[in-house]
């Protein structure tokens, strides 16, 4: 699944929609000292309050909010896993009879608290999902309805939440005119932050992927890998922060510890137009060639085959590892670079980092950035300065 796939399911999750129909939801309760499922609780979700079902929908929404690789995964599946994960999601797709659906979400319920321990009760939401997505883009002067032809979707979707205790409060009886200690024990399910979740199948070119999972972590960069081996039988992933560091160790190995700011944002600028030039199409991935291209455009003298390939082979044991490109271009998504001195710490877009320089500066190391306007302090203009 690529981004836009992931943002276009998350927005449909909203009250009267058609192009979304969430057929049921089962909430299953478990206890934190024994793991033990004390209560479960399934039933339309049309049947639901209003109230209940905008909470539900908002807590959906934050499944699949994060960018992929940092805090949404698409896992592959192991081939062989004891109650395999994927068939016991693809059983229960196809159930016809809810209990059916049930008894498979239950097997991955048991799966999930069989070993971990967690200082809260839990609860796990399944909800069973069609959604409807328009073969074509709205025309507004076409006779036809977008909503006539359209690519229909099921799914699955679970959240895992923690529950917390209410907070001690004092009120005050309006009618007995007295200050009261107010007491409720009934714990609250923390809807606005998932611990965990994911989405069953993937998506890809409009079709169902089966042997895909979207996974969701409770923290950026921080998937819980027992969870993804034991739970969801995934196989291991690496983060797109653990991706971008293989690729600068890789490229140290290469090129040394030390580089000038121009080359670096040559090779900042060439993977930023790999990306824009497969912007409609699935994200970029580089192999060894693609790095030792990179590097040489870039300007990196004394680069071949064999150096690229040793170094794959020396960081990360595989010279046949591709990497995203989206992930290995510092900060994407804000498109900065973050420059840390103890003096100041200063934001720049990585194509720009060909106007840095680090110069000696009467037996000190300065920080050199060339600029085309004046320099404006709290309003005031800067007295350029000759050295």
């Amino acid at each position: 699944m690529n981004k836009k796939d992931v943002a276009d399911i998350r927005k449909q999750f909203k009250l009267n929609n058609n192009r979304m129909k969430i057929k049921d939801i089962f909430n299953v309760y478990v206890m934190k000292e024994s793991s033990e499922i004390y209560h479960q609780e399934s039933k339309p979700f049309q049947m639901l309050e209003q109230e209940q079902q905008e909470l539900f929908l908002s807590n959906f929404k934050k499944v699949l909010t994060g960018q992929l690789d940092v805090k949404l995964f698409e896992l592959k599946f192991q081939r062989e896993a004891e109650d395999h994960t994927q068939l016991l999601l693809y059983d229960g797709l196809q159930a016809g009879d809810v209990e059916d659906w049930k008894a498979q979400m239950l097997v991955i319920v048991e799966k999930m608290f069989k070993s971990a321990q967690h200082t809260e009760d839990m609860v796990a939401t399944f909800i069973r999902c069609e959604y409807f997505k328009p073969t074509k883009k709205k025309n507004e002067e076409a006779e036809v309805s977008e909503q006539d032809e359209v690519y229909s979707h099921q799914f699955i979707l679970c959240s895992i939440n923690k529950t917390m205790q209410p907070k001690k409060t004092l009120m005050f009886d309006y009618v007995e005119r007295v200050f009261k200690y107010s007491v409720i024990v009934d714990p609250i399910i923390n809807l606005a932050s998932p611990v965990a979740g994911f989405l069953f199948p993937c998506f890809t070119d409009n079709s169902a992927d089966v042997n895909h999972i979207l996974y969701c972590a409770e923290k950026a960069n921080q998937p819980d890998e027992d969870f993804i081996e034991n739970v969801l039988n995934g196989e291991e992933i690496i983060t797109a922060q653990e991706d971008k560091a293989i690729f600068e160790e890789i490229v140290k190995q290469v090129v040394g510890d030390q580089v000038d700011a121009s080359t670096l944002a040559n090779v900042y600028e060439e993977i930023n137009r790999i990306i824009d030039e497969n912007e409609e199409e699935e994200t970029p991935k580089l192999d060894y060639k693609d790095v030792e291209r990179v590097l040489k455009v870039s300007g990196v003298e004394d680069v071949n085959t064999e150096k690229v390939e040793t170094a794959f082979q020396k960081v990360i044991d595989d010279e046949k590892h591709e990497f995203k490109a989206s992930n290995i271009v510092p900060n994407y998504n804000t498109k900065s670079i973050k420059i840390q001195t103890k003096v100041a710490n200063i934001s720049i877009s990585p194509q720009d980092l060909k106007y840095v320089k680090q110069v000696n500066y009467n037996g000190k190391r300065c920080l050199l950035i060339e600029v085309d306007e004046d320099m404006v302090i709290e309003g005031f203009t800067l007295i350029p300065e000759t050295f």
